[in-house]
């Protein structure tokens, strides 16, 4: 398919997936050779309607030249002209050439030998060359996909229709006690902002705390992990600090309260897994993790010339760092029972870290953290047409791009415990 038919798809995304109805396309599109019975029959095992959707758009882009037209004319047959207009209006002028017919292959008649009277040799004839029918570019486009090897029903998608979807706590330290020796954290606010409206937009409950110390920390995820998720289906933990790298055997890192005293992500993990919180047991529990894994500073490897892209940051960005503490001196293990440094392997649990294990992150004053900035605009944008563990991808890409002051790099990353795809609603 032309780049500029994939363009438009692609920006019309959302809407095809809201609105388009793909059971009456299927006809259509097996008769006009756009997809074989294998593929539409894969594209019917995608679930939902908007699965089924979702699926088929993006598999439309693999078709070749003939596909963009050919579903332009399939949706106005089926009457579902308002998508057609919409994707007409920004598609250049295709004619859709019909498809070469298929030439007969003919047994070639060899000629009989020519014996020479003056010698014994053979002489054959020089066969001419036959004319070879090459299948027009059109043909060659659209052609059968190998067949997928991955089970569909061991990748389905986690149950998201829940109103609201579920409980989303946002912690947001910024100002540290002076005894902490931790700086201010300016710029946080704004990804505090940012994150509330987003996961609002996602339709989750969001709660916003600022400040906590360690056990105001603690008291807060105990205090969620309590509460009855039975009528939702997720559960999201945001954190917003200083962090540092910590001893520890399933998830990296910690984060600190405002008093100094930091709590490790992996027992934030274990407040909401399947053994402390019941009612989110087979439920996606969620945690975005904007702090530093440790102190080391990223300058980054040679790339070739096509990887470089446009970098940002400048003279105010600062980090979330703070030197790595080798023991947990700093922490109660006996304040909470469900702190506890030794639990069953969790399962539905993704964990998005913001920076790579014992490195620094970087957070801009003025337009607040890269990782957080380019997680909430990738959810803007692409949410409603792609999975978060997709999503997720593409932030680490486009923050892998970034340069602090001209230098440093940072390489976001995550911990997926997911088994389902996971797809917000929007």
């Amino acid at each position: 398919m032309e780049e500029s038919h994939k363009n438009i798809l692609r920006r019309n995304r959302t809407n095809l997936v809201k609105d388009l109805d793909p059971s009456n396309l299927y006809d259509g599109l097996l008769e006009k050779g756009v997809f074989t019975h294998d593929m539409i029959d894969e594209i019917k095992s995608a679930g939902t309607r908007r699965d089924q959707a979702r699926e088929l758009v993006r598999d439309l882009e693999t078709r070749g030249s003939r596909a963009f037209p050919l579903f332009l004319e399939c949706l106005q047959e089926t009457g579902q002209h308002s998508l057609a207009e919409l994707l007409q209006n920004g598609a250049p002028a295709v004619k859709i050439q019909p498809a070469t017919p298929t030439q007969v292959d003919r047994p070639v008649v060899q000629p009989l030998p020519i014996t020479s009277p003056m010698s014994s040799v053979t002489v054959y004839p020089m066969p001419r060359p036959s004319p070879t029918s090459s299948p027009s570019p059109e043909s060659q486009d659209i052609r059968p996909r190998p067949p997928v090897r991955t089970r569909r029903d061991s990748i389905q998608s986690y149950k998201m229709d829940a109103s609201p979807c579920g409980h989303c706590l946002i912690i947001n330290n910024v100002e540290f006690d002076p005894e902490s020796e931790l700086s201010s954290r300016k710029g946080s606010n704004i990804d505090c902002e940012k994150l509330e409206r987003r996961f609002k937009a996602l339709n989750f409950i969001v709660e916003v705390k600022t400040n906590l110390k360690q056990k105001q920390i603690k008291h807060q995820l105990s205090a969620l992990s309590k509460k009855d998720h039975s009528q939702y289906d997720c559960c999201v933990v945001i954190m917003l600090s200083h962090g540092t790298e910590v001893s520890h055997s399933r998830f990296p890192g910690a984060v600190y309260g405002v008093d100094g005293q930091f709590v490790p992500v992996q027992h934030i993990t274990n407040y909401l897994n399947g053994q402390h919180c019941p009612s989110l047991q087979g439920k996606p529990k969620l945690f975005f993790i904007q702090a530093c894994g440790g102190g080391e500073r990223d300058t980054g490897f040679e790339v070739s010339p096509d990887e470089v892209e446009p970098s940002i940051g400048g003279a105010d960005d600062q980090t979330d760092a703070i030197p790595m503490s080798s023991s947990s001196d700093s922490l109660s293990m006996s304040d909470e029972v469900d702190a506890r440094a030794t639990l069953p392997t969790p399962s539905d649990i993704l964990v998005s870290y913001s920076t790579f294990p014992g490195y620094v992150s970087w957070r801009d004053t003025q337009s607040g953290s890269w990782y957080i900035e380019t997680l909430d605009r990738i959810l803007e944008e692409n949410a409603a047409t792609d999975d978060l563990v997709t999503m997720l991808m593409m932030v680490n890409h486009e923050v892998s791009q970034n340069s602090a002051k001209g230098l440093y790099k940072q390489m976001p990353g995550s911990f997926n415990f997911l088994r389902k795809l996971l797809h917000f609603q929007t």
